[in-house]
């Protein structure tokens, strides 16, 4: 019985949901360095972090593990499994942030930004005090469901040998050969997990940002 291995399957979860995690917030990190560069960077800089975008925004991650996991050893660097995935997760998560966040602080009102300058703030404290709450207000529901995405997405770590849920069913079918019935009981966790994502990040916005999400 599938049923005997949901333990084994749940933990796989908790690994999918570390890898989502890790992989959205590096990758935000990343993608506000981007927006910023993007926007009040040189001529040199902006061209680096555009052909950055359009690179890794125009082909797979899978391709992109694909290379960091094989590619990489010719030269001597090895990756494990799980940092290949989070790695490559990471980068390709930061291109798509670096143009959504670049929407956000360009949705900021100018007369906000020319108040803080009149205030004194500092460019650091700009960005922390009125571009970061005006983003993360204006754009939760979409970084939101970004997340979710990168839960989903997080399935193709299996291919590398990542025990994540995906991953762990694999094992499981491959050892009992009852894959039908596996694969229907992981989409069943899949679903419980991007409604309870949902829901937590729901509940997060409208208590830290006080944005009106729906829970479901």
């Amino acid at each position: 019985m599938v049923l005997e291995h949901l333990p084994y399957l749940l933990s796989g979860a908790l690994v999918t949901l570390q890898v989502a995690f890790i992989s959205f917030w590096l990758g935000a990190v990343i993608g506000l360095g981007g927006a910023l560069a993007k926007l009040r960077g040189g001529r040199l800089l902006r061209g680096i972090v555009g052909a950055y975008v359009i690179f890794f925004t125009n082909t797979p991650a899978l391709v992109q593990i694909f290379f960091l996991f094989y590619a990489l050893p010719d030269v001597g660097i090895l990756l494990d499994p799980f940092t290949a995935v989070v790695i490559g997760m990471t980068i390709n998560t930061g291109a798509y942030l670096t143009d959504i966040l670049r929407g956000g602080i360009l949705s900021v009102r100018k007369t906000e930004l020319e108040t803080a300058e009149v205030l004194g703030m500092s460019a650091i404290q700009t960005l922390r005090y009125v571009i970061l709450p005006h983003i993360a207000k204006t754009l939760y529901a979409p970084l939101s469901n970004f997340f979710i995405w990168l839960v989903l997405g997080s399935s193709m770590a299996a291919i590398f040998g990542v025990e994540e849920l995906t991953g762990r069913a694999i094992n499981i079918s491959t050892s009992n050969l009852r894959s039908i019935e596996t694969f229907a009981i992981i989409a069943v966790i899949y679903i419980g997990l991007t409604i309870l994502a949902s829901a937590a990040l729901a509940l997060i916005g409208r208590w830290a940002f006080r944005v009106n999400a729906r829970i479901f």
